[in-house]
């Protein structure tokens, strides 16, 4: 029977999920710092280290990283009932949107416009992860070799460098360094990386059916690392190359559909469901391509405050944890260019600077006074 506390764990969960699934704009750096702001800095639900020890956790394992820092902070307040319950509160949000949007898509041939709402919440959005940064790199960089570390993953990311090649390299060279200095130079494991192969067979207009979309997305969301770019890859190869379910054109408003809503990226899976099978194919693509991460999770959460326990797996997660961080940095530097364009979002970024620093204003109300801004500038545009 449950307890009235973990009652209340489950709807303090839920509450928090669905408000932020409605309102995490920015990708999943943005989705992680306005995480941080909600679970560290204001409820204190987490420690910055254990946070900052789960965020270099999560990105060791496949799938959407923001969603899985959600399940995480779930499972932490309320076990294997929280996880699901944060989880599938933060991705039936955006879910319901981009289902929306899919039928619009369908019905009408186009989608809805979101340039005039993002103008305004762009610049927010790089202010808001510019924050977590500032957090979580006092707590993460313990030393001038992981500041330096840092650095290097920042710059060899703006240089175009693999992402997932800098997070598990970073982790293994702090490993080395770490034999280095007890003197057991043994030699070094890493793991291997496991990248699907391509299967680049002649489209054959494969008929499409529900078992054989859910096998695809659940596919793809167990073994889905890196960033949005990664996930276009795979989806061309697999649905426009191989099946011939859809044009490339197809494809590409499916990803800017799951850029341009809040939540999970990965609901780029909802809308292309929907327009390859209605309603049930929105179902079935959304649960294929998240199902993998509840699994993760549920794995990797018990292990973390282990792995921080061992000196090994510990100079591990340090090495993760700055190079997620010199990540998020180099995003963050992407996210600038693409937002401040303008006098007008240069001031809001300012504006947004000064709430959040000094006043410690919520990033929820942050992104929704935004939004509204952007809307109301759009009637002088």
């Amino acid at each position: 029977m449950e307890t009235a506390s973990s009652t209340t764990s489950l709807r303090e969960l839920a509450a928090l999920f669905t408000k932020l699934g409605f309102t995490a704009f920015g990708g999943p750096a943005a989705h992680i710092a306005m995480l941080h702001d909600e679970v560290v800095t204001r409820r204190g639900w987490l420690t910055e280290q254990h946070f900052l020890d789960l965020v270099g956790a999560t990105n060791l394992i496949p799938g959407p990283n923001s969603t899985e820092m959600v399940m995480h902070v779930g499972y932490e307040r309320a076990g294997y009932k929280g996880l699901v319950v944060a989880g599938t509160c933060f991705i039936l949000p955006a879910a319901l949107l981009v289902t929306i949007l899919a039928w619009a898509y369908v019905t009408f041939g186009a989608t809805p416009q979101g340039e005039s709402l993002l103008y305004a919440i762009k610049p927010v959005v790089v202010v808001i992860v510019l924050q977590a940064l500032y957090k979580l790199g006092r707590k993460a960089v313990k030393s001038w070799l992981l500041g330096l570390l840092g650095a290097l993953v920042l710059a060899l990311y703006l240089l175009g460098v693999n992402e997932i090649a800098l997070l598990f390299g970073t982790a293994v060279l702090m490993l080395a360094i770490t034999f280095v200095r007890r003197q057991f130079l043994t030699g070094l494991f890493l793991p291997p990386l496991l990248l699907p192969a391509s299967l680049r067979t002649a489209a054959d207009s494969t008929p499409v059916t529900l078992w054989h979309l859910f096998l695809l997305f659940l596919k793809v969301g167990a073994v889905l690392y890196g960033s949005g770019y990664v996930l276009l890859a795979f989806l061309r190869n697999d649905l426009v190359l191989r099946l011939g379910w859809l044009t490339d054109q197809q494809l590409l408003d499916a990803v800017a559909i799951g850029q341009v809503t809040p939540g999970p990226v990965l609901t780029t899976a909802t809308f292309i469901g929907y327009v390859l099978a209605g309603l049930p194919g929105a179902l079935v693509a959304t649960v294929g391509i998240f199902l993998p991460s509840f699994f993760f999770v549920a794995i990797l959460n018990p292990l973390v405050p282990r792995m921080r326990d061992s000196e090994w797996t510990a100079a591990l997660l340090d090495g993760v944890n700055v190079a997620a961080l010199g990540l998020m940095a180099g995003v963050t530097v992407f996210l600038g260019q693409a937002a401040l364009v303008d006098l007008p979002t240069v001031l809001l970024a300012l504006a947004a600077a000064v709430l959040v620093f000094r006043f410690h204003f919520s990033t929820m109300w942050l992104v929704l006074g935004a939004a509204i801004i952007g809307l109301v500038l759009s009637f002088f545009q």
